[in-house]
Parts: structure tokens; sequence; C-alpha cells
């Protein structure tokens, strides 16, 4: 009969409902013992309590109730009365009742607790005799009496650093030790615990697309979902560990549970502890932060790329510079920074000592300012998606205003280049459409010459396209090839080009072929370089 009630209900066919989805083996089990099962409950987000009955027989009755103070649900068994074969009063023995737990469900992933009356000695009043008995009074206290309460369930100072480790090389399968735990324990509106852990390395197939992610999400204790990847966001993909709340329904569904404000509100809380304790990391055990950032680094960069966490994770970020080639947040950057810079700078190559020793950098260092050397493909991404920290901005040094000038430098500068503008257009004129432009260097200080690119796509990114097989042609930096007014080399140039114009294409050429190699970018003609150096040295 009550199967045809709930389909009713549902507006279903008998054979489409599902009992134990309804309400669990665990609920109608009860009727082996009870004669009756009431419940009063009062469901989240509504003031109206309800009284739900049945004998488990001949339906069940739903009616209004008095007013239950806060939400929940009282499950009320009315047992039987004793049979000649079968006693049913041993149910209400506390004692009998721990028995059973014990013997099957002592593993049980929730504390069981039952009520029993025990008896204490009184305390004396102040004014009796010594050698008058207290006496003994009857209290009643409820009890756990299953033993395996969950790990993320017990008391954190219950909890030792080894069986944390222990829980998570058994549950999530790896030999190391985690590098760090994080433990979360959440009351109020929405209440949880958490037990997360950052592995000390990231899995083989980590940066695959098979590899899982996601925290396991409990409801009191019961298994709902082995990979709930609402509760974590992708740029913390690395995040293993188990989310346990009583605020989600055991028979809800992986729609219902996308769209829960449960696990909005949670996964938020989860991230923001994340990220503190890696910031802790950093700052408290920076050789621990540094294995992580060995492991999960690039991880992080993507993060900024393309999941969303370009306002979230600049703070994490690591990255060698002209002061500290092992590494160094953007925040101690800005901390060193004299009161003068007044940009981030950065280049970008694959090795940071070859772009300490760039031409542009030269400039840069004999300011007294720092450089981030950006070796790795990702970085230029990067910086060009966070764009800045707090009220800082980044700013190549390859950019023509990396230094700011005065109204006089700019003068001096537009004047250089006015005297010199037919040694320009002879050099435009020779390298045509292999340059996009061709200009007096406002970068260089002691070098001849440099290449930079103008525009959003730079010589990095275009180097990083075709190592992926992109195409020359859809991602293609616009060279500008940058020449040192005051550098002899161009003053010999410049005579070139007056007297001996043969020869000037020549040096044309070699400058040209110079600033690619500087810029770690192919020679178009490596024989006809070679040549054009020898025919020079006779």
């Amino acid at each position: 009969q009550f199967r045809k009630d709930v389909a009713a209900e549902q507006g279903t066919e008998e054979k489409d409902v599902d009992i134990i989805g309804q309400f669990g083996v665990g609920f109608y089990s009860a009727f082996m013992v009870a004669e009756k099962i009431t419940v009063i409950s009062r469901a989240y987000g509504t003031d109206q309590t309800f009284k739900w009955e049945s004998s488990g027989v001949d339906g069940y009755t739903v009616e209004p109730w008095e007013q239950r103070e806060i939400v929940g649900t009282d499950i009320i068994l009315h047992i039987k009365p004793d049979e000649e074969e079968e006693s049913y009063r041993q149910y209400m023995d506390p004692y009998f009742i721990k028995n059973m737990v014990k013997k099957y469900s002592d593993y049980i992933r929730y504390p069981i607790e039952v009520l029993f009356t025990k008896t204490r000695a009184k305390e004396k009043a102040p004014d009796a005799p010594e050698d008058e008995p207290a006496g003994f009074e009857r209290y009643e206290e409820w009890e756990v009496v299953n033993s395996q309460i969950p790990l993320w369930q017990r008391p954190k100072d219950q909890v030792t650093d080894e069986e944390y480790d222990t829980f998570y090389r058994a549950k999530f399968a790896d030999m190391d030790a985690p590098l760090t735990t994080i433990r979360v324990s959440a009351e109020g509106n929405i209440t949880y615990e958490a037990l997360m852990y950052i592995p000390s390395s990231a899995p083989q197939n980590f940066y695959s697309r098979d590899a899982e992610r996601g925290l396991q999400l409990y409801s009191s204790g019961v298994l709902i979902m082995d990979r709930c990847e609402d509760l974590m966001p992708e740029y913390f993909r690395f995040v293993q560990g188990i989310v346990d709340t009583p605020d989600v329904s055991l028979n809800i569904s992986r729609e219902m549970l996308q769209q829960t404000r449960v696990l909005q509100v949670i996964a938020r809380n989860l991230e923001k502890k994340v990220k503190n304790e890696l910031l802790r990391l950093q700052k408290n055990e920076r050789e621990k932060f540094d294995e992580f950032w060995a492991n999960f680094g690039t991880q992080i960069k993507y993060g900024i790329v393309n999941a969303g966490g370009s306002r979230t994770l600049p703070e994490l970020l690591i990255f060698p510079s002209s002061e500290k080639p092992e590494g160094t947040t953007i925040q101690e950057y800005v901390d060193r920074m004299p009161e003068d810079q007044k940009y981030i700078y950065f280049i970008s190559g694959q090795d940071a000592e070859q772009l300490r020793k760039l031409p542009q950098a030269e400039r840069i260092l004999d300011k007294g300012y720092e450089i981030f050397f950006m070796t790795e493909d990702l970085d230029e991404f990067v910086v060009q998606t966070i764009a800045g920290f707090k009220d800082k901005i980044f700013k190549s040094i390859n950019d023509e205003d990396a230094l700011p000038e005065d109204e006089e430098e700019k003068k001096a500068l537009e004047a250089k280049a006015e005297a010199n503008a037919f040694v320009i257009d002879f050099v435009k004129e020779q390298l045509g459409d292999k340059v996009a432009d061709v200009r007096v260097s406002r970068i260089l200080k002691s070098q001849p010459v440099c290449m930079v690119a103008d525009g959003a796509i730079t010589l990095e990114m275009e180097k990083y396209f075709n190592r992926m097989g992109r195409g020359a042609n859809t991602f293609t930096a616009r060279r500008v090839l940058e020449l040192n007014a005051d550098n002899r080399i161009f003053k010999a140039l410049k005579n070139a080009v007056l007297d001996d114009e043969d020869k000037a294409r020549q040096y044309v050429n070699l400058l040209y072929n110079q600033a690619l190699i500087l810029a770690d970018m192919p020679l178009e003609d490596p024989a006809q370089f070679a040549a054009d150096i020898c025919e020079l040295m006779v």
C-alpha cells in the first residue's frame, strides 16, 4: 500500500518507485521490532512541523504537528509487545543496544549514541559532617557506543600527525606522506568537517585528461560522492580529501548537488583554507613550499591563465629573479623595490643566466632594479593575464617606456632619432618585411642592437606557438630592430651608409642576425651570416 501511495503522490507507476532511494533499508528494518513508527520533522527552510506515522501495513498519515523549535527529525519507534518466542523489551535496554552496535556497527563512519542511566556520588553540602556519607544520585548521560569514529570527526587534539599520515596513505593509495594536512571544522548555518591533504608529489597522470579530481563528499559519515568536483576549484585539483556535512541529503542527486548553496558555501571556504595553508608554507616553511612549487607550480599557472584564478593565485607565484635566482614571490619583489621604481620588471626566455646578459637588461639592472626571469612557456601568458600586482604594473624590459623619461631625455632622444633618420630608413629598406619597424633604442645602454616585439604577441609567444605546431603565420610577433645610436657600431654603420653602401648592407645583415641570436631566434640564412663575418675579417 505504501508503494502505491508514494507512486500516486509522485505521479509515477508503482514499479518505478524506489523505496530504498526514498527512505532507506535501515528505516524500514525498524518495523522488525516496532509496531508503529512516528516521525516528527521540520524541513530546512520552512517553519511548519509535520508528523508522519505508519504501522508499515496499511499506508501512512501525514499531518501538521506541534511546532518544532529547530530544523530536524525525531524518529520514534513504538516497540512491539513481547511474544512467547521473541522478547522485544530487550531493545529498550541500553546495554543490549550497546552490545548490538559493538557487534554489528562498531566500524560505521558516524557515532552512535545511547542514553544511559548512571549513578554517581552526590556532592556533600558545605556544612555536612565529615563522616556523613554523601550518598548517590542517578543521572542520564549520552554515550558513544561505537569506537571507529571517522578520523575527520574526532577532535583535533585527539589525532596525531602519524594517524593523519597513515590515513592518507591508506585512503588515497599514496606511498609517501602528504606535504601538509588541512583540518577544518565549521559550525553555524552550514556545518561540516573537512580533512584535506596536499600531496608531496604529483601523480604520474596528474597533467593528463584522465586524471580525476574532487573531494569525497559524505553526509553524516555516509559516502555520497567519491569525486565531488564542485568542492574544489580546478586550479587546486591536486588537493585530496574528505568533506562531511549533515546539511546535504543522503539521497541527493548529482544534478541537485551542483546547484545546492550548501556546496557552494563549503567550496568557497575550503578554497580559502587551501590558499591560506599554502601562504603559510610559503612564509614559514619555505622548503616545503618550494617542494610544492616544484610539483604543482605549473598547475597554479594554468589556473591563472585558464581556470579563473587570476585574482586568487598571484600571491602564490614564484619566479627566479636577478636578486633571487632560486625564486621569489611577487610580494617579496615589491617589498624590495626602491622608492623610485615604478614597475615590476620581467623578461621571458629559456634560461635565467642568458636573460641576465641580454643587452636590454643592462640599463634596468644598472638602475638597481630587480628583474623577474620568466623561464617557462606559461609565464608570458600568466603576466598578461594578471597584468599587475596590487598597485604595481608588470613591465617587460623590452618595452620602449620601460624606464620613465623626463622631458629633457625625451627631447634628446627625439633629436637623436631625427639626426639619424637616414640611417634608420636605410636599415628599413634593406630588411624589408623581415621586421615591422626599426628605431633608435631607448632601452639599450652599451650594446649595439636588440630585437623586441610590439603588440600582444611577444617573441617568446611566437616561439611557443611554433613549438606547439600552431603555424608561424597565425601567431607571429611584430619584430622591431632597436639600434643604439650612442654605440660605436652604430657610428660605423652610419659612416658606411654615407661612404660605402655595400659594406653598410653587410653591417645591416650582421646586426639583424646578431639581434636574432640574442633573442634566441633561428637565423634565416646561417651560411650567409658566416660568409659576411669572414669577409669583414679580410
